[in-house]
């Protein structure tokens, strides 16, 4: 059914071409997305892979013409590109969720609350040599919101030198979950499938941009089968399992 993460999904793999939708969907969106894959083929609505990565790295698979037919992601600065670049059907393309970043720590740690705000001393949190684990700043959407919200609240510089910078938002998620960082910047979503980690603080929705995924068509694709699928991610079954997974449904 899948090509992604989870049984028989290889994560930020290109999935084989086969009759159905192909999505290109942000690692953040790997659980509810499999749930609604496995919805969608149980309603007859046809086959469904999926490929799951940071929103960076598909929109530059689907920018060297990786076979997608449907590209949901983290960041509308990705999906700007790909517009740009004439790689998406502008038309197509809307608002589908919403999000918010947390600061986790492993589900044993000693740290409890934390408010995160300005004069927070996030340096002593992390120890003297702990890192804090986050989508690599430079190009994984959570990381560039983490980045900013850091900026805001002036707590960038006690950490910009001590980041374990990751591949893409759930790989932070790991690194937090095996006990190897003492802190991570995660979207809330991600902290909520993982019993392995607790959120110890929320960061304020005005020290980054809004948190928004845009979902569009992918120009050259199965434009019948991208159709049927974003006109499925509107039904209330599609919004509820979104809703589960404590996203912002637009």
């Amino acid at each position: 059914m899948l090509a992604g993460t989870g049984p028989g999904v290889v994560a930020g793999a290109e999935p084989a071409r086969e009759t159905g939708v192909v999505v290109f969907a942000a690692s953040s969106t790997t659980n509810a997305i499999m749930d609604i894959a496995t919805m969608y083929e149980a309603q007859g609505r046809g086959h469904l892979e999926a490929s799951f990565a940071s929103s960076s790295t598909l929109a530059q698979q689907i920018a060297r013409g990786a076979p997608a037919d449907v590209y949901l992601s983290a960041s509308e600065q990705w999906m700007d590109l790909l517009e740009r670049k004439g790689a998406i059907e502008a038309a197509s393309r809307f608002d589908l969720l919403g999000n918010r970043l947390a600061l986790i720590v492993p589900s044993q740690s000693s740290i409890r609350a934390v408010d995160v705000r300005k004069g927070l001393d996030l340096a002593a949190l992390l120890g003297d040599d702990g890192r804090l684990s986050i989508g690599d700043p430079a190009y994984v959407p959570a990381g560039t919101y983490g980045k900013k919200a850091l900026q805001t609240l002036g707590l960038w510089d006690q950490v910009k030198d001590r980041l374990a910078p990751m591949k893409d938002v759930r790989a932070a998620l790991v690194l937090v979950e095996r006990g190897e960082v003492p802190l991570g910047l995660v979207y809330a979503t991600d902290a909520a499938i993982s019993r392995n980690v607790r959120v110890v603080g929320m960061f304020p929705i005005d020290s980054h941009p809004p948190i928004v995924y845009p979902v569009a068509a992918v120009t050259g694709g199965n434009r019948d089968a991208a159709a049927s699928f974003l006109e499925f991610l509107r039904t209330p079954e599609a919004r509820a399992v979104f809703s589960k997974y404590g996203f912002d449904v637009r």
